[in-house]
């Protein structure tokens, strides 16, 4: 029995059970992939980070990258990398992984490599508060998926489009974008993705381009907690809190956690 193949079969399994919702098995079959000699990542960083666990998925995933030196090995590594330290507030890293990523598509001119870059440098650009350059951006990416017949990264674009365009202030758009995704991630029984869109839907007020976890934090810092506190309370180091708290600054336009409590209060984040 050819060993590769029966660990490469096991992650995809994990990966088919990640994106359903069932974590239980997605984890189970991660493991096996392991046994089987075949590295269970960015699938198994993808999970922790799904289960609340950014620290873990941070250091799984830093470990990863660092140990890849090929491109076209640290390539299937990239676009899950740029979404982990975006996730948790280390910008400067996800921009360097942004500018590897289209370095390597423009080398080897493809088409797949060039979608995850237009979607990841995006995605970035939406969490930085660059609304407008994200949109250009996401557009592309879109396109290409498209061309593609990628169905679940459609939907995942057509998320980070339609956040874009909340930004923007065009709700109608940005409801037409989030309901094809949602439909989308229910046909596929992607449940967590489909989960999340219908709360972006639900009438949450809009997030001013802050991550779920910056969200956490922001209405923490509102409540008047420390970054000890903070940390402590979501299981996350106080340095990374520090992180998150630097972030919520910039995309706020505040320089104090009174203005950010304020500005919480104010947009009924908290």
């Amino acid at each position: 029995m050819n060993q590769i193949a029966v660990g490469k079969a096991l992650y995809r399994q994990g990966e088919i059970h990640r994106l359903r919702g069932e974590f239980a098995d997605a984890e189970s079959a991660y493991r096996e992939a392991s046994r089987s000699g075949s590295d269970p990542q960015p699938g198994l960083a993808l999970l922790r980070l799904a289960q609340g666990n950014e620290e873990v998925a941070a250091a799984a995933i830093r470990r990863s990258v660092a140990e890849r030196t090929k491109p076209l090995e640290r390539v299937a590594l990239l676009p899950t990398y740029i979404e982990i330290m975006i996730d948790v507030g280390e910008r400067e890293r996800a921009a360097g992984a942004c500018d590897e990523l289209a370095e390597i598509a423009d080398l080897h001119r493809s088409e797949v490599l060039n979608a995850m870059s237009a979607q990841q440098r995006g995605n970035l650009l939406l969490t930085e508060g660059d609304a407008g350059s994200a949109l250009e951006w996401l557009r592309v990416a879109s396109r290409l998926w498209l061309d593609l017949q990628a169905p679940y990264e459609i939907a995942r674009v057509r998320v980070l489009v339609g956040l874009a365009c909340r930004a923007l202030g065009d709700e109608d758009t940005a409801a037409l974008e989030l309901e094809a995704a949602r439909d989308a991630f229910e046909q596929l029984e992607a449940k967590p993705d489909h989960a999340r869109v219908e709360l972006l839907l639900s009438g949450v007020p809009a997030t001013h381009g802050l991550t779920d976890r910056e969200l956490e934090v922001l209405r923490l810092v509102a409540a008047g907690k420390s970054n000890r506190e903070i940390g402590a309370a979501l299981f996350i180091s106080e340095h990374t809190v520090a992180r998150h708290v630097q972030n919520i600054f910039m995309k706020l336009g505040v320089t104090s956690r009174t203005a950010a409590g304020a500005f919480a209060y104010e947009h009924k984040l908290a």
